[in-house]
């Protein structure tokens, strides 16, 4: 015979501490190779500055401001990067429409600039 209360046997809900906020990210990976090999308008290298004051925001405890300098590194590092592909494409695609106008007008024009000589002329007759 089981004299136990059901209700004393189940422990009580743990309350923890409130679930830490992550420390945010720094993006210093992203902005050194946009600093090295895509530095558009200097922009990877602003997005270094403040990725390097995230990480030292971060290191000495102050959440909020890391946050701060971390979404302003994140937005130079996407403009930089941004800026680093799409204006070589868009210089590709403006050269490239530009040798087939150029073309196409060389084309058209072949029969302005060649003339013919003839050794019958009607006007002399």
């Amino acid at each position: 015979m089981d004299t136990s209360d059901p209700r004393h046997e189940r422990w009580p809900p743990k309350r923890g501490s409130p679930p830490a906020t992550s420390a945010p990210r720094d993006h210093l990976v992203w902005a050194i190779f946009n600093t090295l090999y895509m530095n558009f308008c200097c922009l990877g290298f602003v997005a270094l500055a403040f990725a390097v004051k995230a990480r030292d925001r971060k290191v000495s405890g102050d959440v909020e401001a890391a946050r701060h300098f971390s979404s302003k590194a994140r937005c130079y590092n996407a403009l930089a990067t941004a800026g680093s592909v799409l204006l070589p494409l868009l210089l590709g695609a403006l050269i490239v429409t530009g040798v087939i106008h150029l073309s196409k007008l060389a084309h058209d024009s072949v029969g302005f600039f060649t003339y013919q000589f003839s050794g019958s002329d009607d006007e002399d007759q």
